[in-house]
Formats: C-alpha cells, structure tokens, sequence
C-alpha cells in the first residue's frame, strides 16, 4: 500500500519541474501533490512525516534551481485556489502565501491602499516574498506585515502576531513548513494615486530586468550596501557564460538560459562569477537561488 493510499486524486509520481521554475530546468519529483485546501495539505504533511519523506514547497518558482535528475521526496504545489485568496477590510490586506505577490500589489492599488506599490514587478508568492523579506525601492515587506499563519513540520496550524514576527536584510523567522497566509496592515490613500505610483515603479523594474523571453533567474543578493550587478559589471563579468547560461546583458545580476541548459551550467556560472568578484574585488557573493539538489 502506497503512503499516498486515497490521495491519489492529489498526488502523482514523476513530473518534470523544469515547467514550474523561471530557469525552466529541472527533473522529476519522487512524488508531486497538489492539495486543494489546508486539510489536504496537512494529510499530506503528516504522512510525509510519518514515512521519512522529504518535504518541499513550490510556490512561484522565480528564485528556483533543480537538479537535473529531480528530487527526492514529496515536492507540494501550493497553487490551488485556496492557498491565493486575496481579500481587503478596511485598511487590511489579507492574502494566502500562494497568492502572486503581483496580484497583492495590484489589489492593493486598486483598493487605495499604500505600502506595497516598492514589489510592484517582482515575481514569486506572498509566501516566498514573506520568508525572505523582500524588498524593493528602500522598502521591505516586513515592516508592512501584521501577522502570519503557518502550518508546522507535524501538520498543524501556527500564528505568529506582529511582536512575534522578526525581519531583517532578504531573512524572517518564519521558519515553519509553509507560509499559510498573512494580514498586511497599509494607509490609506487615493487609488489613482497609488496606481501612479505603481506605474511609475513598474517602468523602472522593467528597464532594468531580463523580460523572461529565455529562462531567467536572479543570481545573487544585494547586501551590507553593494548592488551585486554593480560588482559583476567590475570584475569583468558582464558577457560571461557557461553552457547554455549567461549573464544578461540588460542586468548582470541575472542568469539568462537556452533550450537544453542545465542546472550545472548555472552552477558552473554562478561559482565562476562568485570566485571572480572575491579575487578582484575582495567581496564575497550570496546566492539567491534555492538550489535543490537532491
């Protein structure tokens, strides 16, 4: 008897990833579900538990490498309905962490409400955006966030309020399997206004990354006051390549892929600039990327 026995409507052996990650590479997972509600999603978190499975969520897959011989264990699409509802009560902005963080900024606009517009053109889920903090135009995510629910490791349901919650540079302390939802708490402000503002941003995010045209992914994180593009850029970096990867030529900072590239050769990239900006310029890089290698 499978450990999926009676989820079969929900969990499949085998499918590709590469279709579920910007850099369109990837091979298969041991086992794929895709919970339509959080019930679903904590039987499956549970069994996994119970049978030593190793648990992964995909959300949007902007910041995502895999293997090219796929992962072990249960990989969990978190794109039902149910996990992206997105609702606004007064100066309250609820949304589920598999909502598209583009979708919330657009809400918001919509509904007059300030804060989120600085995400306006960056990719992925709420969930994702949560954990590491995301930030853009000198704001951050965090400092908008009101509370957050998670489910556990165990299957079972947690909420963290605002003097629980800790953020800090591309960090969180939410730490928990997965990112369930969270009430942002925004001003108030006229909606043509805020669309203004969102419209004006969204222009210089589009002059100043990959269209997505190839596979494309952000390579590395902008720390302690150096924009990583910047420092490619000086280590001579800017045309570099291995395989089917390169630096894009509109933002150094991104990888850009062809047709049959594969995850070694964003690695090889990724090294060989990482080893070239330290022995130039003394600084040492962090990949972005969730790398799943196993």
């Amino acid at each position: 008897m499978s450990w999926y026995t009676g989820l079969e409507h929900i969990v499949r052996e085998g499918e590709v990833l590469a279709a579920y990650s910007w850099l369109r590479i990837g091979g298969p997972a041991q086992y794929f579900a895709e919970p339509t509600n959080k019930d679903e999603l904590a039987e499956i978190v549970r069994r996994c538990r119970q049978h030593e499975l190793p648990v992964r969520i995909l959300g949007g897959g902007s910041n995502l490498l895999i293997a090219d011989q796929g992962v072990r264990g249960t990989v969990i699409y978190l794109n039902a309905p149910a996990f992206g509802e997105i609702s606004v009560q007064g100066t309250s902005l609820k949304a589920g962490g598999g909502a598209k963080l583009g979708h919330v900024v657009a809400t918001a606009a919509r509904e007059g409400l300030s804060g989120l517009s600085a995400f306006v053109g960056i990719p992925g889920s709420v969930g994702g955006a949560l954990r590491g903090n995301c930030s853009g135009h000198g704001a951050a995510i965090g400092q908008w966030t009101e509370h957050v629910s998670m489910m556990t490791h165990e299957g079972t349901i947690r909420t963290r309020q605002r003097d629980d919650l800790r953020f800090g540079h591309g960090e969180s302390n939410l730490d928990e399997l997965v990112i369930l939802e969270a009430v942002f708490r925004l001003e108030k402000q006229s909606p043509a206004e805020v669309t203004r503002q969102m419209q004006k941003l969204w222009i210089l995010k589009r002059a100043s990354q990959p269209t997505g045209e190839n596979g494309c992914g952000r390579i590395f994180a902008d720390e302690r006051g150096w924009i990583a593009s910047e420092l490619i850029e000086q280590a001579g970096l800017k045309t570099a390549s291995e395989g089917g990867a390169w630096i894009s030529e509109l933002n150094a900072n991104y990888v850009e892929v062809r047709s049959g590239a594969t995850c070694q050769d964003v690695l090889r990239l990724i090294e060989r600039v990482r080893s070239s900006v330290s022995e130039n310029l003394g600084i040492e890089l962090d990949c972005d990327l969730d790398v799943w290698l196993d």
